[in-house]
């Protein structure tokens, strides 16, 4: 059997404000719908499933994120997903400028969660809380110039 990891999906609250945060660091919208029906409510396990959808894509074309917002039934705010929790923990970038990347994040009102480590000499990594609480990991290797 051949598998591929195909895109991570995540639900957001604001579908408009979180693809602008990663088209700003870089990825591209390569598909944008709205779906809903019977085929939809199979697929998910919910009844009346109803979402905005939005694929993006890294530059590279190997990394692919699945946003959606859902309109029904409607979305379940939870806390905050904390680095040692168990379950979906972070959304991982590799970056040529972390400084760089870090500007983008800030412009979308957004900090690193602590500050930028330094591994080794080897990377240099953060994550930060995104939009939504999505955590996300911002790595850029030391060793490539």
């Amino acid at each position: 059997m051949d598998i591929k990891l195909e895109n991570v999906g995540i639900a957001v609250r604001d579908i408009e404000a979180t693809i602008a945060f990663f088209t700003d660091l870089g990825l591209t919208v390569v598909g944008r719908d709205e779906v809903s029906g019977d085929w939809a409510d199979t697929a998910v396990g919910l009844d009346g499933n109803h979402a905005k959808i939005a694929m993006l894509q890294t530059p590279d074309g190997n990394g692919r994120l699945e946003l959606f917002e859902y309109i029904h039934p409607a979305a379940i705010e939870t806390e905050q997903t904390r680095p040692n929790e168990i379950g979906m923990h972070r959304v991982a970038f590799s970056v040529d400028d972390i400084d760089a990347a870090l500007e983008v994040v800030a412009k979308h009102g957004y900090a690193p969660l602590r500050g930028v480590a330094n591994y080794q000499d080897v990377y240099k990594l953060t994550y930060v809380s995104g939009p939504s609480g999505i955590i996300v990991m911002l790595a850029q290797d030391l060793t490539k110039k």
